[in-house]
């Protein structure tokens, strides 16, 4: 693959088998996010587990204490009574076999995170051929399916974003925007391999993080030692 000027100057003030610790990893992105827009920083997690297994499965959702940086659209599936607190909560779309039939005859989308309540789930589970692929179905693991929608909303709208395992044993999120700056970011990759340490299966054998790096849109890696969280 080749790339551009802008990607092969920045990969050269990164030093090749250098493993970088978080701060001066996320300085190095940040130094290099030279697009003309705001880049979107990712982490990108390889663990010593085996997705193939039921009980290697790695999956959960975090608050990130500075946000995404991203305006979150939320849908909500809930009852009428709940209606009031998950849109004073700040939810973009409130209803139920409406939202249904929008999504299914209108193939209509504009939505980023979807909330349901438990007695909504027999409703919401048609949408799942539309939502699962697009990895919005909601989960009890990730906090998307529970009977308070309104903490729910407020918890996606602050910025709480969802990490899993896919097939390759590696979890990819976003944890902020370029113009964050190193600080807020670390702040932010902190909490999300603190959460993601606390999930190690028990099934999980040898070392847990294998690597860590982080980038963003148009920037190469930077690789970030780990050892620092015991695993």
């Amino acid at each position: 693959m080749k790339h551009g000027k802008k990607y092969v100057d920045s990969r050269k003030a990164i030093e090749a088998d250098k493993l970088y610790e978080s701060t001066e990893a996320l300085d190095l992105v940040c130094k290099n996010a030279k697009a003309k827009f705001d880049e979107t920083v990712e982490v990108h997690i390889r663990l010593g587990v085996d997705s193939r297994h039921a009980d290697q499965q790695v999956r959960g959702a975090v608050v990130l204490p500075n946000g995404t940086g991203k305006n979150v659209r939320v849908c909500v599936f809930c009852k009428e009574d709940k209606y009031e607190a998950a849109k004073a909560a700040g939810a973009d779309y409130v209803g139920g076999q409406d939202l249904v039939d929008k999504i299914t005859k209108e193939n209509w989308m504009e939505f980023d995170v979807v909330v349901a309540s438990p007695d909504m789930m027999g409703l919401v589970g048609r949408l799942g051929r539309v939502l699962g692929p697009r990895g919005l179905m909601p989960n009890p693991k990730a906090g998307t399916v529970t009977p308070d929608v309104a903490k729910a909303v407020t918890d996606a709208k602050a910025g709480k974003i969802e990490y899993r395992l896919d097939k390759t044993n590696i979890i990819h999120c976003p944890i902020g925007k370029a113009s964050f700056g190193a600080a807020k970011l670390d702040e932010n990759l902190s909490t999300l391999l603190e959460a993601v340490v606390k999930a190690k299966p028990a099934a999980a054998k040898g070392t847990y993080l294998k690597s860590c790096t982080v980038t963003s849109t148009m920037g190469p890696g930077v690789p970030v030692a780990t050892a620092k969280y015991g695993v």
